[in-house]
């Protein structure tokens, strides 16, 4: 009888404790939503517009849609707008685009630009081999295992970070766009990728079997690079064979060879006009309010090649940032610089301000998480990188605008540029490449520290595209 009492008191228990828990929706709880939220005459008229139109567009912030200032401070000259087309390889434009200006400013060149599907060839094999290896490597652990299932879904991207086109151009070069052009695969990247990520999948499997029947490393090398022979013809299909050697001089604006065309391969181009050591003389600054400030991150297995370098950076607060950012437009230095491109974006006009759009207005809510509450719950992240390349100061040498040169096209923005306002920079900006001749005693040396070593899977490290 006593056990019979306990048991029917433990019932009583669990659903008391079911109903403080929580509950479904109930007709109730509807009811009170519609009484509360009665549909007023503005609020009718809100939904008869929104039920046309783009919400962006009846958002636009009116008292916002004055003449852009356009001046800035300090600027470094811009010559030609790329453009990735339907590509996630925005991390290389960007990275080819700093490289560029440089060659530009140095050779007083009217044009230039180098071939990204060049490198994109060889990132994309890289990355192949990157996933085949670590397969190896992981074999042992069950499918189950985080890290082996974050190898399954992302085997391969067209996404990345400046890190990638550093360790890209110091192993294989670079070329101008003329020696090797874009194709549609290059362009278009999505079902082309698709196939090799398909191919990478199987083959994947393949080496887990053949690992778990015992089979020697010597073999399983051979074997993987074998696949890698099929991957290489995938590629060339694609987006044609690689340049080995190639003639090249500048031209004028007129057309005319600026001197006797040369040949070269494609590192012995790279050393020529570019000739720094963007593996080792770059630092990639990171603020990422969720982490400690002045301690530098190591992202596993995110790199572009196996032999390459994991993505590394510094977290720094954004004083300290945009301080390296103006020395280095003032020395008239474009840098990588990576950004949540969509939030807040004046696609027309090319402006990123905060003012823009006037979401809580229109929907009669408020927006109140601040940057590290966005990145904690996914709904912010570097999404999108670009050449950062002039600033506007006030009267005190405070920043009040910021430009980028962007990579969708002269059409696009402001004549193929982004103008943001300093606000917008604070909010959603993440991370900037900057030449360690900008930085501080003291960032140099928080550099050299051991890094802390993160899991390839955290939602902040996702390639730029």
């Amino acid at each position: 009888m006593m056990r019979r009492k306990q048991l029917l008191a433990a019932m009583v228990l669990g659903a008391v404790s079911l109903s403080v828990m929580g509950q479904g929706i109930t007709p109730q709880m509807l009811e009170k939503f519609k009484k509360e939220y009665a549909m007023t005459p503005s609020d009718r008229a809100i939904h008869n517009a929104m039920a046309a139109n783009d919400v962006s567009k009846l958002a636009v912030n009116q008292a916002n849609q004055s003449e852009m200032d356009t001046y800035f401070t300090y600027s470094v000259p811009s010559k030609g707008i790329t453009d990735q087309q339907s590509s996630g390889r925005c991390w290389l434009f960007t990275g080819l685009n700093v490289m560029r200006s440089k060659v530009i400013n140095e050779y007083g060149l009217s044009s230039l630009t180098f071939s990204p599907v060049y490198n994109f060839f060889f990132d994309q094999l890289e990355k192949s081999n990157l996933f085949l290896q670590a397969v190896i490597d992981t074999g042992e652990k069950p499918m189950e295992d985080k890290t082996v299932e974050w190898l399954f879904k992302h085997p391969l991207s067209d996404g990345g970070t400046f890190t990638g086109v550093a360790d890209l151009a110091a192993k294989y070069g670079i070329v101008p766009a003329g020696v090797m052009p874009e194709t549609y695969a290059s362009n278009n990247t999505n079902r082309f990728t698709s196939l090799i990520k398909r191919k990478l999948r199987e083959d994947g499997l393949i080496l887990r079997d053949r690992l778990a029947a015992g089979t020697k490393s010597k073999e399983l090398q051979a074997l993987k690079t074998d696949m890698l022979g099929e991957i290489y013809h995938m590629l060339v299909l694609g987006f044609g064979e690689p340049t080995t050697t190639f003639k090249w001089a500048p031209k004028d604006a007129r057309g005319k060879y600026m001197w006797e065309p040369k040949e070269y391969t494609p590192q012995t181009f790279y050393a020529e006009f570019i000739g720094e050591d963007y593996q080792h003389d770059y630092i990639m600054l990171m603020n990422d309010p969720t982490r400690e400030y002045w301690k530098t991150y190591e992202i596993q297995y995110d790199r572009h090649t196996y032999d390459g370098h994991n993505w590394l950076y510094l977290n720094l607060p954004l004083e300290d940032i945009k301080e390296m950012a103006i020395a280095s437009i003032k020395d008239s230095t474009m840098m990588y610089f990576s950004c949540d491109v969509g939030k807040e974006l004046d696609s027309k006009r090319g402006l990123l301000d905060l003012a823009n759009y006037d979401y809580e207005s229109l929907l009669g809510i408020k927006f109140g998480m601040d940057k590290a509450q966005r990145i904690r719950t996914f709904d912010s992240g570097s999404s999108h990188a670009m050449t950062l390349m002039a600033v506007e100061l006030d009267t005190e040498g405070h920043p009040t605008m910021w430009k980028v040169e962007n990579s969708w096209g002269a059409a696009s923005g402001h004549n193929g540029h982004l103008i943001m306002t300093d606000e917008w920079f604070n909010e959603y900006m993440f991370r900037l490449v900057v030449n360690k001749r900008y930085a501080s005693d003291k960032v140099k040396q928080a550099v050299q520290q051991k890094p802390i070593l993160l899991p390839c899977w955290d939602p902040m490290f996702i390639g730029e595209e």
